[in-house]
């Protein structure tokens, strides 16, 4: 087979390098990676089959055959006759396909390392899963930091929502130790996306007893549509009432923007930061040649709210700051509520410590802009 289906795994800066049945777990390229001089035979072999894949699979056909339209009035007027570099390549192709589709999630890119051929199967082999498994466990499942601030305050530093199978043991572990706080501050300015059923479980622990319908994913392959619900029975400690608040950044990408987008139109979070990156289709990547593969959107999400999604516009912030003061504003607001509700003398002075503490490293953040 050549492609993997993923979900929602960025590939914002990056290629994919492990490729797993479903799932495609994506490594940072550094800008100085190996590059590789590439002729027009090459070149015209990527396009075709890139064409090819597009046509059959992107999740709105109509607009593939606008790029189609694009890409091959741009090869015949010689646009990339001039590029020999694999690297400038692989991006002119993407930023002319971005132009046409605004679709973040559709990128071509290039491999130094030659990318294995999938055989024609779904499930991922055991010596697969055990490698994707060993790759999430050493990113500790994309928790990053899980800290309790003063005045009581949770604070989770999240860079991934990865396979929750693999991850729920570390989910239940932070939300755990998290269960005693006043409120919660999910940091997702350095979140590039992941997996939505991994989406579904962290927000299992925000709400309440009952399934609440989080999202839909429609998949052009079958026609077919699939609901995400949060899970109470998987939650074991759950928050429904206590308040959330999340960081955004313009990083903030793909599965990422899905728990924001789907959090604001509940009701259930304040968002704090920037306007997110605005990719909301999901797809997997296809194998090109032996050097080239593209990330194909061969979905689109659905909020049962709105009906639609963020892709292209991102999530708009309730609270709009640059992601350098997002999270000292976000701490303020959960330290100003918690001061106002407590009854504890002791506890609302520390609190109101804290709030002059915070205030003034905002302040100080504020005066180097």
């Amino acid at each position: 087979m050549k492609k993997a289906q993923s979900l929602f795994f960025t590939i914002a800066a990056a290629f994919v390098v492990l490729i797993f049945g479903k799932f495609v777990i994506v490594a940072q390229q550094p800008m100085n990676a190996p590059d590789m001089t590439i002729d027009q035979a090459t070149k015209t072999q990527v396009v075709e089959n890139f064409l090819k894949d597009m046509n059959s699979s992107y999740v709105f056909p109509e607009v593939a055959k606008k790029m189609e339209t694009d890409i091959r009035s741009r090869m015949k007027n010689k646009e990339y006759d001039g590029l020999v570099s694999a690297r400038e390549f692989a991006q002119k192709l993407t930023d002319d396909l971005q132009a046409v589709s605004r679709d973040k999630h559709l990128r071509v890119r290039f491999s130094k390392n030659a990318i294995p051929v999938r055989p024609d199967r779904e499930e991922p082999t055991a010596e697969e899963l055990a490698e994707k498994t060993n790759y999430m466990r050493r990113i500790n499942f994309g928790f990053e930091k899980i800290e309790r601030l003063p005045g009581n305050i949770g604070y989770v530093d999240l860079r991934g929502f990865m396979n929750p199978k693999s991850g729920a043991e570390t989910v239940a572990a932070a939300m755990n130790f998290l269960a005693n706080t006043d409120a919660l501050i999910f940091d997702l300015r350095q979140n590039g996306g992941g997996d939505p059923e991994m989406v579904a479980l962290i927000s299992s622990y925000l709400f309440g007893d009952k399934p609440v319908h989080l999202n839909s994913l429609y998949w052009r392959k079958g026609d077919r549509t699939e609901d995400f619900y949060t899970k109470p029975n998987l939650a074991n400690k759950k928050f429904a009432d206590k308040d959330v608040y999340v960081l955004t950044s313009n990083r903030t990408f793909s599965g990422a923007e899905e728990f924001s987008y789907n959090l604001k139109n509940l009701k259930r979070a304040t968002i704090v930061g920037e306007t997110t990156g605005g990719g909301a289709n999901p797809g997997g990547m296809f194998r090109l040649t032996e050097h080239f593969g593209a990330f194909i959107p061969t979905g689109r999400a659905v909020s049962p709210i709105t009906k639609t999604n963020w892709e292209g516009t991102g999530v708009e912030p309730d609270v709009k700051a640059p992601k350098e003061q997002a999270l000292k504003i976000a701490y303020l607001m959960a330290l100003n509520k918690s001061a106002e509700r407590t009854k504890d003398e002791d506890f609302k002075n520390a609190l109101k410590r804290a709030i002059e503490q915070t205030q003034k490293e905002l302040d100080d953040l504020k005066a180097k802009k």
